[in-house]
């Protein structure tokens, strides 16, 4: 068994699809009209054939309050790794986005939380080699 795709709730799929693909750098792989939304994945421009990002529509209630939850209590919904941490906030930041967290480091890992403007927080790890 393998991992295909990874969901993320946003508010508004359009502005979602802005952050992840011009301040992530996540390209779209899916962008299939549904109605109203759309069936919407990205990929990392690093793993072009990895895991999916789906970017979900968080129209079900409860979907709204498990997200305003969990950004009310400062919990990240999801993760992304990177190579450099400190080079990837000092980027985000000068891009414009909320850093919610600076790096600090737990263990074999450092950590940062990012705001991506659409419900979520989202959480930034670098592994130590």
């Amino acid at each position: 068994m393998k991992m295909y795709i990874k969901s993320v709730a946003v508010d508004d799929q359009a502005k979602a699809l802005a952050f992840y693909t011009e301040k992530l750098g996540f390209v779209v792989k899916h962008d299939i009209p549904l109605g109203e939304f759309r069936w919407l994945t990205l990929v990392s421009a690093e793993e072009p054939d990895g895991v999916e990002l789906a970017l979900e529509p968080n129209q079900h209630a409860a979907t709204q309050a498990f997200q305003a939850a969990l950004m009310a209590d400062g919990i990240p919904f999801t993760a992304f790794s990177v190579d450099d941490i400190h080079a990837e906030i000092a980027r985000l930041e000068g891009a414009g986005v909320r850093v919610t967290q600076q790096p600090v480091k737990a263990g074999d890992v450092t950590m940062a939380t990012i705001d991506d403007t659409c419900g979520n927080l989202i959480q930034l790890l670098q592994l130590s080699a």
